[in-house]
């Protein structure tokens, strides 16, 4: 691990010790060796001025819901140092309690809720604490000889602290281990099972010391020819895993889970490296790196054997874990307990690598995250000695630990589309785009196909993948829809809205070439992207298909022949479509919109063209409707998104 430390930045921050601490709060969430996705905290003591004038003694402590790695001066917590120095010399505390005295501890109503760690940060009698879940540490303290190699690694120096769940126990159980120690002894605390403690009395000082520690163990794992960064075969090319597999393994996941959830499948070498260990089994199946990565991948992950569709394996295995997943539950249950869902959030697909799944994408790119993390440490063990951590019960009352369920509903409340996947054609503009966006503002991962490569950037979200891709072009459509099962797991909703208005002609006058490219692009694209999205929406979550038609197809206009017919036929093919799919459960429909105009295919000449047809001003043919009002895509859209709830 390299300090990130600039003297330059940390001049900027003008002597602030707050600033100060926001910097190295930074450098170290910035390091994924160090914390990953809101894991450490961090802390400054500095005074806090209150209305009259007057300074309180305070601490600054990373407040729960921030992230290191992006962390302001609003996201840490300024609580009174004596509330924080008294709380462990009580007898016991409840975690309502602790909750609660940590609130009346805080000095300003708008902050958030301090970690509960704040007592230990209290205690460590130094201006700057730093807190880490470093990977290499958390690896020596993960296996049998943990007290053997840590006294090797950092001699007499270090105070090791049994495992203890974090909060009052912790800071409980460190107080009374350094009552009259003379601190210039204590060089880093290490939490078993847990993670490591710095200080200092300035920013780099506690910062660099982090470093040192760190690379401490690094070194040591080096001698022991344990270490390496990672596993890499330098080649960016990929064998792809099975679609169709991966689309029903999705669905599974979704039916333990009982709400729909996306899936992120990683084949890198390194995942697959790792799934071809021979002892798998038994090594994946031991628990987290620290405990609370228990809270977002579950203590262990499912291995799915086989993913070939319909093989039979995907169903029986998800249905395994399930079943041990709730034995686990029910060994270690309280009464006031309420199982959460049962699905897995790492699956382990032997020889081939592994997927993660979550609500959102934001949540499969955390658990890949921990997953690579996880790997990489279980592999380090195997070369050291072996993997262990904690036991099965300790790791049942983190996950089932009121403070880190609170973590987890800071979230918010579920949105109407939270883990589904919709594949939208036509989504660099107008109506396609409308759609989009409704779908992403309802919790949806949507991808969009155009052949307008604007289409890449138009939504700057991880839950949208733009790919620019000729409908007309069959390989280069299964190519996009590969990937986005890849990324997001599946397709549920497919939205065919791709299409063109030809210029208007009366049949007498009508080019042969205009009448083949409207049924090029406006029926022949859409029926070959139907026919590639029907085997993933057979393995959807409550799969539907979404035709925009138009007003067209059931009333025509004179000279619209070449568009006219093309969207008739459209919707004649939906109709066949929803016999067809029908006994799969895929509901089809068509929504017919009419004098939609905030779209591409709507130019001033057509719009001039088609409002002379009708005998009517610009205008009036904009609102020719019983309401008289100008109809947009977005309303469209939200039609649209109705049918697919």
């Amino acid at each position: 691990v390299l300090s990130k430390w600039d003297d330059a930045q940390a001049a900027k921050c003008d002597g602030d010790l707050l600033a100060l601490r926001v910097y190295t709060s930074r450098l170290i969430g910035s390091d994924q060796d160090l914390v990953l996705h809101g894991g450490g905290n961090t802390s400054v003591k500095a005074p806090f001025r209150d209305i009259f004038g007057n300074d309180i003694p305070a601490l600054y402590v990373k407040g729960s819901g921030w992230d290191l790695a992006s962390i302001e001066k609003e996201g840490f917590a300024p609580v009174r140092m004596d509330t924080m120095l008294q709380v462990p010399k009580l007898p016991s505390l409840t975690d309502t309690e602790l909750v609660m005295v940590q609130k009346q501890a805080c000095l300003s109503p708008s902050a958030p809720a301090p970690s509960i760690e704040s007592m230990l940060h209290a205690m460590i009698p130094y201006t700057f604490v730093d807190h880490s879940h470093s990977d290499s540490v958390c690896l020596l303290t993960n296996t049998p000889e943990a007290k053997q190699f840590i006294a090797e690694v950092y001699g007499p120096k270090a105070l090791v602290v049994d495992y203890c769940i974090p909060g009052f126990v912790l800071a409980k159980t460190v107080a009374g281990m350094v009552a009259g120690a003379d601190w210039s002894q204590i060089e880093v605390i290490i939490l078993l099972n847990h993670g490591i403690f710095t200080w200092g009395n300035d920013a780099k000082t506690s910062y660099e010391t982090m470093i040192t520690m760190v690379n401490k163990a690094e070194d040591f794992m080096k001698k022991k020819q344990a270490y390496f960064e990672t596993l890499e075969n330098g080649s960016a090319e990929r064998p792809k895993l099975d679609t169709k597999g991966l689309a029903e393994l999705r669905r599974e996941v979704s039916k333990a889970a009982g709400v729909p959830m996306v899936m992120k499948s990683n084949n890198s070498y390194e995942a697959e490296m790792y799934s071809n260990l021979p002892d798998l089994e038994k090594v994946s199946q031991v628990g987290t790196l620290t405990p609370d990565h228990i809270i977002q991948t579950k203590r262990t992950p499912a291995i799915v054997n086989d993913i070939a569709p319909g093989c039979g394996a995907i169903s029986k295995d998800v249905g395994k874990f399930v079943t041990e997943y709730t034995g686990y539950f029910d060994r270690n249950k309280k009464p006031e307990h309420k199982m959460l869902d049962p699905a897995p959030r790492w699956i382990l697909l032997p020889g081939k690598g592994w997927a993660t799944a979550g609500i959102g994408v934001k949540q499969t790119i955390i658990n890949d995250d921990i997953a690579r993390h996880t790997a990489r440490a279980i592999q380090w063990a195997g070369k050291l000695s072996c993997y262990c951590c904690l036991g099965e019960k300790d790791l049942f009352d983190v996950e089932y630990w009121e403070l880190e369920q609170a973590k987890l509903r800071k979230g918010g409340a579920r949105k109407e589309f939270d883990g589904k996947i919709v594949c939208v054609s036509g989504a660099a503009s107008g109506i396609g785009k409308a759609c989009a966006k409704a779908f992403l503002d309802a919790g949806a991962c949507v991808l969009g196909l155009d052949i307008n490569p604007d289409v890449a950037t138009t939504f700057k979200s991880p839950a949208f993948m733009g790919i620019p891709t000729d409908l007309c072009d069959t390989e280069a459509m299964t190519r996009a829809l590969e990937q986005c099962v890849h990324c997001y797991g599946g397709i549920d909703v497919l939205v065919l809205n791709a299409g063109i208005v030809p210029k208007s002609a009366l049949i007498e006058d009508l080019d042969p070439a205009v009448w083949d490219r409207s049924m090029n692009i406006n029926l022949s694209a859409s029926q070959r992207l139907m026919t590639a999205a029907i085997p993933y929406l057979k393995l959807g979550v409550d799969p539907c298909m979404i035709i925009v038609g138009t007003k067209n197809a059931p009333a025509p206009g004179k000279s619209m022949a070449a568009y006219s017919c093309a969207k008739a036929a459209l919707t004649q093919l939906g109709r066949i479509a929803a016999l067809e799919l029908a006994p799969h459960g895929v509901r089809v429909n068509t929504v017919h919109p009419d004098a939609v105009f905030d779209t591409g295919i709507w130019t001033q000449e057509v719009l001039e063209t088609r409002s002379k047809a009708y005998g009517l001003t610009v205008d009036e043919y904009k609102r020719r409707n019983l309401l008289k009002a100008e109809i947009t895509s977005h309303d469209v859209a939200g039609g649209g998104k109705n049918m697919a709830g």
